[in-house]
């Protein structure tokens, strides 16, 4: 019998939810990747392959990868994609549980006018 990492079983559930998480033109998909001092999002077209913005705390004056952080991360990439014409995103949590810094983020990209 072996034993799963944390990572094989975040993979696992990544994997999941992208199996009903499919972005389009019209809705395309806002993707997370946390990791324990960051996290990123960013907003992808899954029929092209593009990724049409955006945003982290790896950037110069990202803020923090705490849920402050996460927050203004998710209100930077909603400017962002207003400013490309997006307006409505499916959430793909990245095989994260919707909590802390994850939902931080889904916040603020609410916040800064993006629906869900």
């Amino acid at each position: 019998m072996s034993v799963k990492t944390r990572q094989q079983l975040r993979a696992a559930r990544h994997d999941r939810v992208r199996k009903n998480v499919i972005g389009s033109t019209e809705r395309p998909r806002l993707s997370v990747f946390r990791s324990l001092k960051h996290i990123s999002a960013q907003i992808i077209d899954d029929s092209t392959g593009n990724t049409i913005a955006s945003a982290s705390t790896y950037e110069k004056d990202g803020g923090r990868g705490n849920a402050e952080g996460a927050k203004i991360v998710g209100q930077r990439l909603a400017e962002r994609a207003k400013a490309a014409g997006v307006s409505k995103v499916v959430f793909d949590r990245g095989g994260n549980r919707y909590h802390g810094r994850v939902a931080a983020l889904a916040d603020g990209a609410r916040d800064g006018g993006l629906e869900f």
